[in-house]
């Protein structure tokens, strides 16, 4: 009885804090944060936001500073180690353990077909893990391809059983572009358009970056099809992905936060949230 008393005591003064979780996805260009109100699938987000990694510095003086302090972390980074460790520096003003996922031979039910398991982008194992259960969310297990279009594209292929089958990466839109520009005397980055037919400099270049990687995702859903025997589910999420989808031959599922939703199913498993 004292116990419980005591408890509703703290609680009435608000001294007991609510389970709050961070997730984390430290891309090539861009942090971007969402703090949930629990470590699990469809928890409420509270506060979100993105900040370019030139600028990761001023998070904790900044969009971090009036946030309700994190219980749980979770995140994963591509930037490398430097760039980690500016962000733990960041969450010093939490009293949070930071935890980040490093790619596993299996986790939160997808089996990882990689040669070297622990060398595959976590990002890219993290989506993955998402996309899977976003799918078995709204029905019944099916082939998977996933497509994250960023500063660099990737392309991966999930079977029946949730197994990795292996995921292409290519260069991103914009490095395309920069990489003609570069090397090709007289080109600029365009703004163009895409066009079935370009009749201008500016089309083509546009056109034809966004039809080398729609390309190679139509490529890979026909190894899947092949592989598998039956259409697969198709997924696109990133920065660009908008830009992207028309021009893809296979309708796909825009998810806007597919790496955060992995988060959310491998912190389910990990805290038991």
């Amino acid at each position: 009885m004292a116990v419980a008393l005591g408890q509703g005591r703290i609680a009435k003064l608000g001294i007991i804090r609510r389970m709050t979780f961070l997730a984390i996805d430290v891309g090539n260009t861009r942090l971007k944060w969402a703090l949930y109100d629990a470590p699990h699938p469809g928890a409420a987000p509270i506060a979100h936001g993105a900040e370019f990694l030139d600028h990761i510095d001023r998070l904790a003086e900044g969009s971090w500073a009036s946030l309700p302090h994190p219980t749980r972390m979770l995140g994963c980074v591509v930037a490398g180690d430097a760039v980690k460790r500016r962000v733990q520096e960041q969450m010093e003003i939490w009293d949070v353990t930071p935890s980040w996922v490093v790619s596993s031979a299996q986790e939160a039910g997808l089996t990882n077909g990689y040669d070297h398991p622990s060398r595959l982008g976590s990002d890219r194992w993290v989506a993955m893990i998402g996309a899977r259960h976003h799918v078995l969310a709204s029905g019944p297990a099916r082939p998977l391809v996933v497509v994250m279009v960023g500063t660099a594209v990737t392309v991966e292929c999930i079977d029946t059983e949730g197994r990795f089958m292996g995921g292409l990466i290519l260069p991103g839109h914009g490095i395309m572009l920069r990489a003609l520009e570069t090397g090709t005397a007289g080109l600029h980055v365009p703004t163009g358009e895409v066009r079935p037919f370009p009749t201008n400099t500016s089309d083509a270049l546009t056109s034809g970056g966004t039809y080398a990687i729609a390309g190679a995702v139509e490529r890979m859903y026909q190894h899947l099809l092949q592989h598998c025997g039956q259409e697969p589910a198709c997924i696109m999420t990133g920065g660009a992905g908008w830009k992207m989808a028309p021009s893809m031959t296979r309708p796909f599922e825009l998810v806007d936060n597919l790496i955060f939703d992995g988060l959310l199913e491998i912190a389910a498993q990990r805290f038991g949230g």
